[in-house]
């Protein structure tokens, strides 16, 4: 478990990361920080506006130390997101933002796919589908948010990949789930 004192602080660091990103400087980090964080680490940086999203991008695997894929993941969903125009300053006012620490992505091993539909917890489980023909995750707060069942779930990973909604019953497709710990401004 992440303590909250240090999830206000990665919020810091995502805030800064777009903040110094308008003025062309390097984000600042602080380095007890940095080190305490220092092991690479799966993380996603969400933005919203009014409630809306207005970006999210993250790297669902650990491929670089915590804080490095804050900064990074902050600054690319608030201008690279292709869903989304590039965050304005005057976006950035207005916009909150959302740290998810994810736990290493895990295969999901069935024999059956309906026995996916007893493995899933919503709430607590994030989805990553992987298939030849695409691949795509959603964090577990978007499960929530919208009171899926495990059925839904799987679904909308699959939309989300750009496969057919039933493209989780094929288990030639991959289908791994993580947990996240999310920091928030209020």
């Amino acid at each position: 478990m992440i303590p909250q004192e240090d999830g206000k602080r990665f919020l810091k660091v995502a805030r800064g990361a777009v903040d110094s990103a308008f003025s062309g400087k390097e984000p600042n980090v602080e380095s007890e920080l940095a080190k305490k964080y220092s092991a690479e680490q799966g993380v996603f940086v969400t933005l919203t506006i009014d409630g809306e999203l207005r970006g999210c991008i993250g790297f669902p695997e650990p491929v670089m130390p915590l804080t490095k894929a804050i900064v990074e993941a902050a600054r690319s969903a608030a201008f690279s997101d292709p869903r989304f125009p590039q965050l304005t300053k005057d976006d950035f006012r207005k916009v909150k933002f959302e740290v998810s620490v994810l736990t290493v992505p895990e295969l999901i091993r069935v024999k059956k796919p309906d026995e996916y539909l007893k493995i899933v917890r919503i709430g607590k489980d994030g989805l990553i589908i992987r298939g030849s023909y695409g691949s795509g995750l959603l964090l577990p707060q978007v499960f929530a948010e919208y009171n899926c069942t495990p059925l839904q779930a799987l679904e909308m990973t699959c939309q989300k990949a750009g496969l057919s909604r039933d493209s989780w019953k094929n288990l030639d497709n991959k289908i791994y789930r993580f947990q996240a710990e999310i920091f928030s401004e209020k």
